[in-house]
């Protein structure tokens, strides 16, 4: 048995209001239709399940739940005699394929996706993303067939000139687009022949960014600072630690256990591709190893994570960017105490690295160190750094 029925998402959005959606049940199991309209907790009718009179648009709103369950039992009952026994999945599909090309709604559906894949970080950041795409067409609901290369073109001049955002983060609003775009197409809903991105279209361009590294004296008057505090300490051990370690992202560094320390080692698997890692713990690690708080139920080397499930993805994010912010506060005034007049975060020890590294060490061994899949992603994040070479025939030539 199925059914289809209106319901209200429990969880607010960015405004605190909450989106209505059709409900899909089909052998217990749930899929959600969002309809492009979001309201006050109070504004709902659970038992009618309808918008309550004191909505200034109840009515407006109502006939339009009206219309898209009609619309959607229309469909199970033509998909069901077509395409007989269906998942609530599969219903979803078919029913949004046929009915409706809303870019909001198909949206909606890509982040349902990226919630189930437990990437919480990266769907608020889409989410923010669509939603301001959706401040600056001024409406709750765009056929595709209005997503064209002209108001794609408008949005970028929209999001540089009014908000004021860099290139680099204008091409990551476009590929959110794209993104939803190339969804609509698997899913039959939107034809590939209006497709608006590509060439003679509107091509995404990354502006080539600039990586700033500390160099070695610098990590040298780092390594004996006095006259800090116990928390710019704290950090600047974590931020020494994942410099030793030729760069290791701040996600990593805080899920590292004194378990993972043996036989002189570090053994640890990366959280961005699950590789398996094993490096040489240097004397300078084990300095710091013994600096650190360890009582007899510590687990995790900094204490950040403590008590925290690793399989809660969503609050380990929300942990670790809390963390990462409060580091990155404490190292500007680390930076400043210390007379270093480029920008430090944790971001900029894997930079860092990579700075002091350029002449030192053969690419193939960087790639290793790196933990990069391929020398060529390895070539390319060196030549950020790579300046002796260049510097050294500028003067051959000019030198005369």
């Amino acid at each position: 048995m199925s059914s289809i029925t209106p319901f209200l998402v429990k969880r607010p959005n960015s405004k605190n209001l909450h989106p209505i959606a059709i409900r899909i049940i089909k052998d217990r199991k749930s899929s959600y239709i969002y309809i492009g309209q979001a309201i006050g907790l109070k504004q709902w009718n659970a038992k009618n399940c309808c918008v309550k009179k004191s909505h200034p648009d109840c009515l407006e709103i109502n006939q339009l739940i009206i219309s898209k369950l009609s619309k959607a039992n229309k469909s199970l009952i033509n998909t069901e005699i077509e395409e007989g026994s269906l998942s609530s999945k599969k219903i979803k599909s078919l029913i949004i394929a046929k009915n409706d090309k809303d870019f909001f709604n198909v949206a909606n559906c890509h982040l349902d996706n990226i919630k189930k894949r437990k990437q919480f970080h990266q769907f608020d950041i889409e989410l923010k993303r669509i939603e301001v795409f959706k401040q600056f067409i001024n409406k709750d609901k765009l056929n595709f067939n209005e997503l064209n290369v002209e108001l794609i073109k408008e949005f970028d001049t929209y999001l540089v000139n009014k908000r004021n955002i860099v290139r680099r983060t204008v091409a990551n609003y476009m590929i959110t687009l794209r993104t939803i775009y190339n969804f609509a197409i698997s899913k039959s809903i939107v034809n590939i022949q209006n497709y608006p991105f590509g060439k003679g279209k509107y091509q995404i361009k990354f502006p080539e960014s600039r990586k700033v590294g500390l160099n070695i004296e610098e990590i040298k008057v780092l390594e004996n600072m006095k006259g800090l505090t116990e928390a710019q300490k704290y950090a600047l051990d974590v931020w020494l630690l994942s410099f030793y370690f030729a760069g290791i992202r701040i996600g990593d560094v805080l899920t590292l256990k004194w378990s993972d320390f043996y036989d002189d080692k570090l053994h640890y698997r990366m959280e961005k591709n699950t590789k398996l890692v094993t490096l040489k713990v240097p004397g300078k690690v084990v300095n710091i190893l013994k600096r650190l708080e360890r009582s007899k139920d510590s687990i995790y080397l900094f204490k950040e994570l403590e008590g925290v499930n690793l399989n809660d993805n969503k609050r380990l994010r929300t942990r670790i960017k809390t963390a990462t912010r409060n580091f990155n506060r404490r190292l500007k005034i680390v930076a400043s105490k210390a007379g270093i007049d480029k920008k430090m975060s944790m971001h900029i020890a894997r930079h860092s690295f990579g700075n002091i590294s350029s002449d030192k060490i053969p690419i193939q061994m960087l790639q290793k160190l790196y933990r990069h899949s391929s020398v060529t992603t390895t070539i390319l994040y060196q030549s950020n750094f790579v300046q002796k070479d260049t510097d050294a025939a500028l003067e051959k030539v000019i030198n005369f």
